[in-house]
């Protein structure tokens, strides 16, 4: 790993214990693993918000595999673990992504956002998911000109589309879920929905597609077969796409809205360049203290493997666990760590800031 470079005239470094990289659900249960180990952390996440791969990818879609909770969206998820870790204190740095970690010669690391935000720490988690999100787009020369106003590629507010005419384009669960979702009856109705994919056939859930066939049948939306060749402007407003199905034939689709799911490419980005042993752009990490094979930096959830390794965030949850009692050593050298329950745990109940249960009345 390269010495670290120069800050120049920007503040000076903040001195913790713990850098999180990445404020995903995996991210943030660290912020609780290490917080009942009495370690305060600082998360840096190049989002302007919390919540990673769930908030940005699907919000409102139901999670049915988090231990004791039969079901709940991404957005709750993510509510709930922030309420989870309030008492810890943990210190946010949004809209940074991490450009720089190296180790200093005193054993800490040095840790620089695009932001000059700095850090100088004693251990470094790495939770970035599969790295920086980027959708696939829409290849039509001079189509980008609309991106934010009538060309989207994510949903992040769906009261926006109510009434509109929508064209989704798109053959994968995304596609399919939105495209029902907006004929559904409700405040977020749409004003019509068509969907293009290239081919009759789709890779979303079978009862997707079915229910999809079957209001297509009920004339409540649409289905074309074919791919996007140009597009159609008005007084500078996006007013329709031209579709060229097998056949050879163009058709002009009138739309409001061009939404785009053609699927995302997760980019390591500059984690490539930390020095840490990868495999397939994943981090390579042992499955003891899921430490990576730079001393001190550990990598948990999506971002990392290892054998045997299932990208569920349960399992996250559980590399979180194991991570942070792997770098107590490095934050506390001299300090024995003892495994505590936080039900029967006074400590943990202080920690938590919540009463000791009399189990005697």
């Amino acid at each position: 790993m390269n010495q670290p470079a120069s800050v120049g005239a920007a503040s000076p470094p903040i001195e913790t214990d713990a850098v999180i990289v990445g404020a995903g659900p995996v991210g943030l249960f660290q912020v609780f693993e290490l917080g009942l180990l009495e370690v305060k952390a600082h998360v840096v996440d190049s989002l302007a918000y919390p919540g990673g791969q769930c908030i940005e990818l699907y919000p409102d879609k139901p999670i049915y595999d988090i231990p004791a909770v039969p079901v709940c969206t991404g957005r709750e998820l993510t509510d709930n673990l922030l309420r989870q870790i309030e008492p810890f204190g943990a210190t946010f740095h949004l809209g940074q992504e991490v450009m720089e970690l190296a180790k200093r010669d005193d054993g800490r690391f040095f840790v620089r956002t695009a932001k000059d935000t700095a850090f100088v720490t004693k251990t470094v988690f790495i939770a970035a998911g599969v790295g920086a999100f980027q959708p696939r787009t829409l290849k039509l020369e001079g189509l980008d000109k609309f991106d934010g106003t009538q060309l989207f590629y994510r949903v992040r507010d769906p009261a926006q589309f109510a009434g509109k005419d929508l064209v989704i384009m798109g053959g994968g669960d995304s596609a399919l879920d939105w495209a029902l979702n907006f004929v559904q009856e409700g405040p977020n109705r749409a004003g019509s929905v068509i969907v293009v994919h290239r081919r009759d056939g789709f890779r979303a859930a079978p009862a997707s597609v079915a229910k999809m066939r079957e209001l297509c049948d009920a004339l409540e939306m649409q289905f074309i077969v074919g791919q996007a060749s140009g597009f159609e402007e008005k007084d500078g407003r996006l007013t329709g796409l031209k579709i060229t199905g097998g056949d050879g034939v163009t058709r002009l689709v009138p739309l409001d809205v061009l939404l785009v799911f053609f699927g995302l490419s997760p980019k390591l980005g500059p984690i490539a360049d930390w020095g840490l042993a990868i495999e397939r752009k994943q981090l390579v990490v042992d499955t003891e203290k899921f430490e990576t094979s730079v001393p001190g930096i550990f990598a948990v959830g999506d971002i990392n493997t290892y054998p045997g390794k299932k990208k569920l965030i349960l399992s996250g949850f559980h590399e979180a666990a194991l991570a942070a009692f792997g770098a107590a050593p490095y934050i506390f050298p001299d300090k024995r760590i003892l495994l505590q329950y936080t039900t029967t745990s006074p400590k943990l109940h202080k920690v938590l800031g919540v009463e000791t249960p009399n189990f005697d009345d």
